[in-house]
């Protein structure tokens, strides 16, 4: 059969995708066996779907987080959204923003104890029980050296079960904090399963929408590692102090020195 500039052969070997595959997680290059897709792509593909869907399904194991708080000194107090179990989290998000009534008379106990608070951390499980499991103690451990370095009087630990981001308003607003720094697992992606977000508010008060938040997004080894995560936020709560506000007013400009010097090296950004 003639061949012409549209029937090239296929590509016998993955050498010329290499070096693009070592710069991205990105699924590039992967090549074909006839019209179908390579075995050992395909079967990478159900690997990391699964991981994914694990990411979802597979309940936060508190006990040993709340051991590794222990072991650190830290104070701690255990919480529960609306949603009874992981079948109406994911089928009702709003029970997953709100406080269930013992959590609620919990921390009005706590509040009642005549201290005031400046900061409040909320862990919560979100989408991911990888990603809390995996960066969560460490994450927290960083911001409590940097806000007490800072001078902030933070309240005890809050570990929230079956809790989406919204929760942490009511938390914050509960205790009387004025900043509000929760920690969530993200929804995860077929090359990020851990993946952790931190969302940070000032005045968090029950009702407020995604626009009064500013997001830390993708913590983990291969995206934005916790120390320059730390950096950011604390960044951003100075900025917010200062403005006293939070959320699309506040612009993360924390690594615009790296990047101005970027910019100038750059001739296709000038």
């Amino acid at each position: 059969m003639k061949k012409d500039k549209y029937h090239k052969p296929l590509l016998t070997s993955d050498e010329p995708w290499a070096s693009l595959r070592s710069l991205t997680e990105a699924r590039i290059g992967l090549g074909r066996c006839g019209s179908s897709q390579r075995t050992q792509a395909q079967l990478a593909f159900q690997l990391a779907h699964a991981r994914a869907r694990d990411a979802v399904h597979i309940p936060l194991d508190f006990a040993a987080l709340q051991q590794q708080f222990a072991l650190q000194a830290m104070p701690f107090v255990r919480l529960h959204s609306q949603a009874i179990d992981r079948s109406e989290y994911l089928k009702r998000p709003d029970k997953g923003r709100r406080l269930d009534r013992a959590s609620i008379d919990l921390l009005k106990e706590q509040a009642g104890n005549g201290l005031v608070y400046d900061a409040s951390i909320v862990l919560v499980d979100g989408l991911s029980s990888s990603a809390v499991q995996q960066h969560g103690a460490v994450m927290v451990e960083l911001i409590c050296e940097q806000l007490k370095s800072m001078g902030l009087r933070c309240s005890p630990l809050c570990l929230v079960e079956q809790g989406r981001v919204a929760i942490g308003d009511e938390v914050a607003e509960l205790l009387g904090s004025r900043l509000l720094i929760l920690l969530i697992g993200e929804r995860p992606g077929l090359s990020s399963p851990d993946s952790l977000g931190i969302y940070y508010t000032y005045q968090a008060r029950v009702g407020l929408t995604d626009e009064s938040r500013n997001c830390i997004s993708n913590i983990r080894p291969a995206g934005l590692i916790p120390e320059e995560a730390a950096k950011r936020l604390m960044w951003l709560i100075t900025e917010s102090e200062r403005l006293m506000l939070s959320g699309v007013r506040l612009k993360d400009k924390s690594n615009k020195d790296s990047a101005e010097l970027a910019r100038k090296g750059n001739f296709l950004l000038e």
